[in-house]
């Protein structure tokens, strides 16, 4: 512990990396954070538990996250690791000192080479730790890193916005609605691939809300599965499935448990844009024309109506409120399959040469064998991104 003092004091800019681990410590890490005008960057696990009531946040790092959280990482002198086993080995800064905190000692140095491992509670480490930091005055590491997660995540909302008839949706539209409509402790599933980064990028957490997926293992169709394990623990409280098209095909049969098992009133919105959509986006950065990845979809709200659910399918901007918001009110299991732009990236907060070199292999495989309107639709549909 003296040794982890020692480094903390000595070290200019600290940035905190938190998880799951951290489940019980949201005031103690705050309390770290304030000592060390260190900018806290939560994993997707640690998201429920440090987004709420943290002047200190900065969002995420790696393949789900933003830029904020990568450059606060990026620019400090010292990440201090906190209960979590952040797999995305490449967004650890190589420069940067590291001192992990986790109660499992199997975990410490497992991602990234450490200055320093303890093993021990968050909480009780944490409480321990506090009384041998030296405050830190000057706070220009936390200043710049808030203002930093300030911009970035203006530019995340003004993607999430909605598209003129006749275009497809994109989204992080619905994902933002879902947050708006959602109740205050709703519990949300998404399903692994697109749907989670939507939901770790628009869904506000506030201390009631509750996020659980398939994070650690990574196994697709997990969403709807997992809805009904929820619903079935606690049948009062609004439980929300973000399903993509994929996933939900892949465990269809679940939606005769619903109506098998009332009441499960839960709510089902279905990303449908006829693909394994970031299957696409890994077989693009690694420079491969994207091969049996389409989907042939039924009409997912004709089949939740064919097992007695509420279903309605949504392919305009201007429907998805009004859509969203009768689910939520319906009395019972709902889906509401909403058509979005299969085209859409979500691009992580960095792009590695490999990737650039991939997908510039990509685009010329692509166009090479027939399919250069696809790359015309990427670029309609990802150049607000850049601009």
């Amino acid at each position: 512990m003296e040794r982890a003092a020692s480094l903390l004091n000595d070290t200019k800019k600290v940035t905190i990396l938190a998880g799951a681990g951290a489940a019980d410590a949201h005031d103690e890490v705050i309390a770290l954070a304030d000592a060390l005008k260190a900018p806290i960057v939560h994993a997707l696990r640690g998201k429920q538990y440090l987004e709420h009531d943290n002047p200190f946040d900065v969002g995420m790092t790696g393949l789900l996250g933003f830029t904020s959280g990568y450059r606060a990482m990026e620019d400090s002198d010292l990440v201090l690791m906190l209960g979590t086993d952040f797999p995305y080995q490449q967004f650890y800064p190589e420069h940067a000192l590291k001192v992990q905190v986790d109660i499992r000692g199997e975990n410490l140095g497992r991602r990234t080479p450490l200055d320093l491992g303890i093993v021990g509670d968050v909480r009780d480490t944490a409480e321990a730790l506090l009384p041998l930091i030296k405050p830190k005055k000057s706070q220009a590491h936390l200043d710049s890193s808030i203002d930093h997660y300030k911009k970035t995540r203006k530019k995340l909302d003004e993607l999430a916005t909605p598209t003129a008839r006749g275009k497809l949706i994109h989204p992080q539209y619905v994902a933002r609605l879902v947050n708006e409509l959602a109740a205050d402790d709703a519990v949300f599933l998404p399903d692994v691939g697109s749907p989670v980064v939507w939901a770790a990028r628009y869904l506000e957490m506030n201390g009631k809300r509750g996020l659980i997926g398939s994070f650690n293992h990574g196994s697709m169709a997990n969403a709807v599965s997992q809805a009904i394990g929820v619903q079935a623990a606690d049948r009062k409280r609004q439980v929300v499935a973000l399903a993509g098209d994929g996933g939900l095909a892949m465990m269809l049969g679940e939606l005769l448990t619903f109506k098998q098992n009332e009441p499960l009133p839960v709510k089902i919105i279905v990303f449908s844009n006829s693909s394994l959509n970031f299957v696409e986006l890994e077989m693009k950065a690694a420079g491969f024309v994207t091969y049996g990845t389409e989907l042939s979809n039924p009409d997912f709200s004709a089949v939740a109506r064919a097992v007695g659910l509420y279903g309605v399918r949504v392919t305009e901007s201007d429907q998805v409120e009004g859509a969203l918001r009768e689910a939520f009110a319906y009395d019972g299991p709902a889906l509401v399959e909403i058509v979005t732009d299969r085209q859409e990236l979500s691009m992580p907060p960095t792009i590695n040469l490999e990737q650039m070199r991939g997908f510039t292999l990509y685009t010329l495989r692509t166009v090479l064998s027939g399919r250069g309107d696809e790359i015309l639709d990427l670029a309609k549909t990802n150049l607000r991104q850049i601009f």
